[in-house]
């Protein structure tokens, strides 16, 4: 616990020293900054410690971002949901109305064309609309496991090959993310993913049934048009290691349900939607830990035993997706030999749950009324009621009223 200790200053624990108040951002965050990574600070003062989830705005990523999708809920439930974001649970008395349902999906679906074009426009690639737009967008770090993502992609094109009669929904993968121009590995990641794409979108024989596209130079302007038309929200780290994520929350708010670890807010949002409206899949925050603290964990073991993994990482380096044969050698050397962050280890999971996204896909009634209780569920993963929660128990401000023109809106006020 000390500050200045062989000859550094741990910035953490002068901070926590200095600090009121200490606060993870999501509720697996709290628990973990209190049993493992500050557990002695949090024994020696357990009342400085508390739990802020993050939240995000519905006004930009609801009202602004999806405006056909904001127009129908308030034509149902009315706009209070504008300012009150919990108020959206008034949705659920539509979830199995079939009218409702066909409103719902046919706005996700406008919202898809809206995309399409936008794709076609900026990447030169014609997607299907009616295909399931599987969405990854977020930073590019290997705890995210993008790397997941695609080599399940890679996965899935041999499966194709192999058996052109496969009967699947087609799928559109779409990935954005940034990475820091120093994150050698980041970047590759994102360059295999693009040469994949190169590969299977110019396959005529697999007859579109899948497509990859790399959405350049993500943000929020576009990131608005990507969640908005979202089928499927890819949240896919490793337990243990995102702190919350909030694209999450801005998925489930337009109505995408989660394929996902139990990890940062993904807890909190299939305690709100219900585990039957998710994909969960792949280790536990508490497995996860207990293979770094034993150190018993041999990536080269699934290798040698896997054919599907084993053929998957031999691409990398036998010339598929690169006539240069040492381009992706670091990532398949990585992987073999550390897989720091348990994507083998988690892959047949991965698979499992991307087959059951096909079977619920192919279900309309099912997969309109998931859709509609991820948005209906939503309403705690406001910024609103983040921001009211640092107001009230960390900050000690009041609310004050402040009367305007034709509308009462509120301030806050530090107590005095």
């Amino acid at each position: 616990m000390a500050i200045l200790y062989d000859g550094q200053v741990k910035m953490a624990h002068l901070a926590i020293a200095g600090s009121y108040s200490v606060n993870g951002v999501a509720a697996l965050h709290t628990e973990i900054l209190e049993k493992r990574e500050l557990k002695d600070f949090y024994e020696m003062r357990p009342e400085q410690f508390n739990n802020k989830t993050n939240g995000i705005t519905q006004r930009r990523f609801l009202l602004h971002g999806n405006p056909l999708l904001a127009d129908w809920i308030t034509s149902k439930i009315g706009d209070e949901w504008i300012t009150n974001l919990p108020h959206l649970e008034k949705l659920k008395v539509y979830v199995d109305d079939e009218k409702c349902q066909q409103e719902f999906m046919n706005i996700k679906y406008q919202n898809k064309v809206r995309l399409a074009a936008y794709i076609k426009e900026y990447n030169g690639i014609e997607v299907d609309p009616r295909s399931i737009f599987d969405v990854q967008v977020k930073r590019l770090h290997e705890y995210k496991r993008q790397l997941l993502n695609i080599l399940h992609v890679m996965y899935l094109y041999n499966e194709i090959k192999e058996h052109p009669e496969m009967d699947i929904v087609p799928r559109t993968f779409i990935f954005g993310a940034k990475a820091a121009a120093g994150y050698k590995r980041a970047k590759l990641t994102i360059k295999l993913i693009n040469s994949v794409a190169d590969v299977i979108n110019n396959d005529e024989s697999i007859e579109g049934k899948i497509k990859v596209v790399f959405i350049e130079n993500y943000r929020v302007s576009n990131a608005e048009l990507i969640f908005a038309a979202a089928d499927v929200s890819e949240q896919i780290s490793t337990a243990s290691r995102e702190a919350s994520g909030t694209g999450n929350m801005k998925f489930m708010l337009n109505g995408a349900p989660t394929l996902g670890t139990m990890d940062g807010a993904n807890v909190e949002i299939v305690e709100e939607v219900g585990e039957e409206n998710a994909f969960i899949f792949g280790l536990s925050a508490e497995e996860v830990m207990a293979y770094e603290r034993d150190h018993n964990y041999y990536p080269a073991d699934i290798f040698n035993s896997n054919a599907d993994i084993r053929k998957v990482l031999t691409q990398l380096i036998n010339g598929t997706y690169s006539e240069d044969t040492e381009l992706f050698r670091d990532i398949y050397d990585s992987l073999i030999k550390e897989d720091v962050y348990f994507t083998l280890k988690d892959f047949d999971s991965y698979c499992e749950a991307h087959r059951k996204v096909d079977e619920a896909y192919r279900d309309e009634k099912r997969w309109a009324k998931m859709a509609m209780l991820n948005t209906a569920c939503s309403g705690k993963f406001s910024s609103d009621r983040t921001i009211e929660q640092y107001a009230q128990e960390i900050w000690k401000l009041e609310k004050v009223t402040v009367k305007m023109p034709g509308k009462t809106r509120t301030k806050k006020k530090v107590s005095k």
